[in-house]
């Protein structure tokens, strides 16, 4: 892609309502652009960064066996009074023509359950698990922390049926192990502790994935012993940790980027779900619901891996993986710049090419500020010296290299 042909470009400008670093640089950094407060436009380089997190959570849960749906983001009203939810106060209610009451669905469970009963008859249609990633609606009083807690996010919602709570239970266990893994391949594996929370309505307890930030807005206790953590929520009814019994937790701060539930028959019954046992009889379907927010880890993601120059990503999730630049006015620079530029994109490699007529300085501080891995200067002087100028976005110091070794160092 060359930077000069970039819908959205990078400012130094700091947005004057950016309320945390992650709505600051990549608003800076041309990722996204606030439509209105809690609601936000991903332009190119934010939208390839989202869908490679919203890739590696698929590619996760096809893993375990989840089948990947599409729900509708608009839902009747009815089916969120048959659960009792319609009076939740994070609902978005729409009224239609012939004042047809709809909701803007914050979690699908009203439509999932449902759907998945007219497809299930007997205990040969179970366990099933079928996931969707698509934008949620939350009437949040107070947005904030950017694309952290947002009135519109992405979404990856899992929901999964089972005969028996058994059967539930160990595939809860197999989708936690996931989550480790979709957490390690994003980058925040090493930060990223599973924490015991309140269950809500649900069950006594549900389990959170909780980033450890210093900017996070949860309060989690962490035994240091087995890295199980608890939310400050729940720390009265808990005394000490649940899985090693340590009584000396550590009060850390966190950025909640997952959660999980066993839903039991909570949804099932009030749809009236059943299946038919080998036996003929009647039994109650278990339910299990699995969240992972592709938006929210984005934002995550840069609240973690930033320097005062502007954004680190991971090389999992950059918008490319290599930024080349060209610097200073010479010809026959720009002429290997553009063969380079060519040979890469030829083999493959992912190249946001600046071919832009500015400073040495402001190409160099936007390129600092987007944060892609890899940074290739190609300059009369690098030239005279050898090569090109090879920078990881994460180290301090660059090198001169040959051009025959670039793809070495890829």
């Amino acid at each position: 892609m060359r930077y000069s042909k970039l819908f959205g470009k990078t400012t130094q400008q700091a947005p004057a309502d950016a309320d945390s670093v992650n709505a600051r640089l990549l608003t800076q950094g041309g990722f996204i652009q606030r439509q209105l407060a809690g609601v936000y436009n991903f332009l190119p380089l934010g939208l390839r960064v989202l869908k490679k997190i919203q890739d590696i959570i698929r590619e996760e849960i096809n893993a375990v066996e989840g089948q990947e749906v599409l729900m509708p983001a608009l839902t009747q009203r009815e089916n969120y009074d048959i659960t009792g939810r319609s009076a939740l106060d994070i609902l978005f209610h729409l009224t239609g023509h012939n004042e047809a009451a709809y909701v803007l669905n914050q979690s699908h469970e009203e439509v999932v359950t449902p759907l998945v009963q007219r497809h299930t008859l007997s205990y040969r249609d179970l366990p099933v698990a079928v996931y969707q990633i698509q934008n949620k609606f939350r009437n949040e009083p107070r947005a904030k922390s950017g694309i952290l807690r947002g009135r519109e996010f992405n979404m990856k919602d899992l929901y999964s049926f089972h005969a028996d709570y058994a059967d539930l239970e160990a595939y809860y266990e197999r989708v936690k192990a996931a989550y480790f893994k979709i957490y390690k391949r994003l980058g925040l594996g090493e930060r990223t502790v599973i924490a015991f929370a309140s269950g809500g309505s649900f069950s006594k307890y549900s389990h959170e994935f909780q980033t450890l930030a210093d900017v996070g807005e949860d309060t989690l206790y962490v035994c240091e012993s087995c890295s199980i953590g608890i939310n400050k929520e729940i720390i009265e009814d808990q005394k000490g940790c649940p899985e090693c019994g340590n009584e000396e937790l550590v009060e850390k701060r966190a950025i909640e980027v997952g959660n999980i539930f066993k839903l039991g028959t909570r949804f099932t019954e009030a749809f009236g779900f059943s299946y038919t046992d080998a036996a003929g009889e009647q039994k109650p379907v278990e339910m299990g619901c699995y969240g992972i927010g592709p938006s929210r880890i984005m934002g995550t993601l840069v609240e973690v891996f930033n320097d005062e120059k502007g954004i680190i990503w991971p090389a999992s999730v950059a918008p490319f993986k290599l930024h080349l630049l060209t610097l200073g006015m010479d010809e026959a620079v720009k002429e290997k710049a553009e063969k380079l530029y060519h040979e890469l994109i030829s083999e493959g490699v992912e190249v946001l090419f600046d071919d832009r007529d500015e400073s040495a300085g402001k190409k160099l501080n936007d390129a600092d500020l987007i944060g892609i891995p890899l940074r290739i200067v190609m300059s009369k002087r690098s030239l005279e010296n050898g090569g090109v100028e090879l920078k990881r976005r994460s180290e301090a110091d660059s090198q001169i290299i040959p051009l025959s070794e670039l793809k070495n160092h890829l």
